[in-house]
């Protein structure tokens, strides 16, 4: 595999795309358990789920299946450029290292795993902006992927769009560090055991995702509320208030007001 090879961009995004359809429904949950129980947002306040299993549940009762759904077009989009950006830059700058520096290390890995995950993620923000949008509203928004971008443009201008790009970038930055060198890890250890085959990769990567799952998950719930929050513009021409000033003061409030399990 050269320098110049296309196939770990092209490979990355269709994998990204295919895996997020069916994960989406578990994708959905986590972002309502994110945004309830905020003390300082009325509509959220209130602690409706219990768990995921209860959350899932739920949206099928009283908003129906393709509630789950909603958000997938922003989603796969998302994963279209991110996932793409991500693994291709990743292996290609991996590959340029090793090349001039010599052996394969983790200090490699983690470099181009921070690189890869906070230039991508921050691309392809609007699109999760517009994803976290839609899942919040679930049946009750019932808008297009279209009616949505158009919706927060209007409202909030370009720069809602890019509304949490700070912790998304940091959490993309830590999930990649955490996610891509713990993969290869895994990988070569099982090497001898199980071989080059699908159960080595299936092992490595639940692996992988557990471990930047539970790295990831307090900037996580920072980054989906600050995304959710709209800082609308008013028909005098003000701009309406927001919850948080940003990232830090997001973890503070959430801390503050739920505690640790708020995260």
């Amino acid at each position: 595999m050269g320098l110049n090879d296309w196939r770990p961009f092209i490979y990355g995004g269709l994998a990204s795309c295919v895996a997020e359809f069916g994960t989406f429904p578990v994708d959905t949950s986590k972002t309502r358990l994110q945004i309830q129980g905020q003390k300082v947002d009325s509509k959220h306040a209130k602690l409706k789920y219990r768990g995921m299993i209860d959350c899932i549940f739920k949206i099928i009762r009283h908003e129906g299946l393709n509630a789950l759904y909603a958000g997938i077009w922003p989603a796969v989009l998302r994963q279209s450029t991110y996932g793409t950006i991500k693994f291709g830059t990743y292996y290609c700058l991996k590959q340029f290292l090793i090349k001039h520096h010599g052996s394969e290390t983790i200090q490699i890995n983690v470099l181009c795993a921070v690189i890869a995950g906070s230039v991508s993620s921050a691309i392809a923000n609007p699109t999760d902006v517009l994803k976290v949008r839609m899942q919040v509203d679930g049946s009750s928004g019932n808008v297009s992927l279209f009616a949505c971008f158009k919706n927060v443009y209007m409202q909030e201008g370009i720069s809602g769009l890019w509304r949490g790009v700070s912790p998304t970038a940091q959490r993309a930055a830590l999930i990649a560090a955490v996610e891509l060198p713990v993969y290869d890890f895994c990988k070569s250890r099982l090497m001898d055991l199980l071989g080059n085959n699908i159960s080595n990769h299936f092992i490595s990567s639940l692996s992988a995702g557990l471990a930047g799952a539970v790295a990831s998950t307090p900037i996580d719930v920072v980054r989906t509320r600050l995304m959710n929050q709209r800082k609308i513009k008013l028909s005098e021409g003000g701009i309406g208030m927001r919850m948080y000033n940003g990232t830090l003061d997001c973890f503070i409030q959430t801390f503050r007001n739920e505690g640790f399990w708020g995260f």
